[in-house]
């Protein structure tokens, strides 16, 4: 059963591997290029084999149609402001590595549990010496802020299995909303933040630089 498992998650964490590199190389090129990089930091999982199982029971999924579900891969991109997320979709439309089948925008049209993010689904072409092998690959583009409420409310849905108290439900909308109203905070005073940033990377270049040349 286990060797039936690895030889299915093979090409899973195959994709998750060789979309990091692609992904973390799309920061690296606007640092390069000396500009602000909508793209914060990105990370990638498979699945546990668990939670595989768990969610094919949740959703009637059969065995024999686990390529089906559309998450067994995931990444996720972080931004630093919500204007970043746009930005980070468009760049992800133009590539031709992959292609997107599924657009799923819960930043304008948030879940009824303040649950925020932008979602996309796509087909990822892994090259095995079987021959090509297209992956269903969940990409998820979310601000730091949305990162830390989603990171919380996923650690509560685990111990309460979904059915919250009630006051722990309305406290979760709340810090929701307080975490959006943070991200717009923050994206009033993008420009003077990204100059701060800026004077922070070029001190830190020079004094690097001074410490080499000491050497």
């Amino acid at each position: 059963m286990i060797k039936h498992w690895d030889h299915f998650l093979a090409p899973y964490k195959q994709a998750v591997d060789e979309l990091k590199v692609k992904l973390k190389g799309m920061r690296a090129q606007f640092e390069m290029q000396g500009v602000h990089s909508p793209i914060e930091f990105v990370t990638g999982r498979v699945k546990p084999i668990a939670s595989i199982l768990d969610k094919a029971i949740k959703k009637n999924i059969p065995l024999e149609n686990l390529s089906e579900m559309q998450d067994i891969a995931g990444l996720r991109m972080m931004c630093q402001f919500v204007d970043d997320i746009k930005v980070v979709v468009e760049l992800l439309r133009n590539r031709n590595d992959f292609e997107i089948i599924e657009e799923r925008d819960y930043i304008t049209h948030k879940k009824s549990s303040g649950y925020r993010s932008y979602h996309l689904v796509i087909s990822y072409p892994v090259q095995t010496i079987a021959g090509e092998k297209k992956i269903l690959v969940e990409i998820q583009i979310r601000t730091l802020a949305m990162n830390f409420w989603a990171t919380i409310e996923h650690s509560l849905n685990y111990k309460y299995s979904g059915q919250f108290p009630k006051d722990i439900e309305l406290r979760l909308q709340r810090a929701a909303e307080a975490a959006f109203r943070l991200d717009e905070e923050m994206s009033q005073i993008k420009v003077e933040i990204q100059e701060a940033q800026a004077v922070f990377s070029r001190k830190k270049e020079t004094q690097d630089s001074d410490n080499i040349n000491k050497e």
